[in-house]
């Protein structure tokens, strides 16, 4: 981070994403980030289809001061249109944490043939998004938004979500600066993908993208922090 000139980041299990119970990556994530509160912000990955996860919720809000929470749908066997998923979207959001979901963790052509996990779907996504006008969404390492309705301009979609730069484009074909026009200056934001990719193509992404210098300080921190509610 220091290197890169990043003053904070959100932070989440990547063990979690293979364990059977992911608390367990919580509670490892809540002890290495506690010497680094001003510059590290835990994000809790839970799995609405693990007993108990109501009371993981409540760990991670109360006791760590989680500030969002993470879905791995592919990778823990559920759907977002589950009832499960519905009803930890619901209680997260009325505690006042957001919703992360990222649309993959590693790219299905460089990955092993024994692990063969697609990306979540955009449009079950955007229906998740429908449903829960009062919640904050971030979609991360995903692409492709400007070939659904989540990157469609008037799509009818609440304007309660945002898009991380991870994996998108900055030059031909410039996807980051097509969902600028759709969406809006304040719903594209900065993210890295670290620790599956090196922070220094996003990085230059924002320097090279073809807007002012008010659209870049957006997605570099100002929308996150306002979405983050720090």
């Amino acid at each position: 981070m220091d290197r890169s000139q990043i003053d904070r980041a959100v932070v989440s299990s990547a063990s979690s994403i293979t364990y059977r119970n992911p608390q367990a990556g919580n509670e490892e994530v809540a002890a290495e980030i506690q010497q680094h509160k001003d510059r590290l912000i835990g994000c809790a990955v839970l799995n609405p289809a693990y007993a108990g996860w109501r009371d993981d919720l409540k760990i991670c809000h109360q006791q760590f001061g989680m500030r969002a929470v993470r879905l791995y749908p592919r990778w823990h066997n559920y759907g977002l249109a589950d009832r499960g998923c519905r009803e930890l979207v619901q209680a997260a959001t009325d505690v006042g944490m957001a919703i992360s979901v990222p649309l993959r963790v590693e790219d299905r052509r460089q990955g092993s043939w024994l692990v063969d996990i697609p990306d979540v779907d955009r449009e079950e996504i955007a229906r998740l998004i429908q449903a829960f006008p009062n919640a904050r969404f971030i979609l991360v390492n995903g692409l492709g938004y400007d070939q659904s309705t989540l990157g469609r301009k008037d799509s009818g979609l609440p304007a309660n979500y945002v898009i991380d730069i991870a994996l998108l484009t900055a030059e031909v074909p410039n996807e980051t600066k097509r969902l600028i026009e759709n969406l809006g200056a304040d719903r594209v934001v900065f993210g890295t993908g670290v620790p599956f990719h090196y922070p220094g193509p996003a990085l230059t992404k924002v320097q090279i993208l073809d807007v002012d210098e008010k659209v870049k300080d957006n997605i570099r921190w100002r929308t996150a922090a306002s979405l983050l509610r720090l």
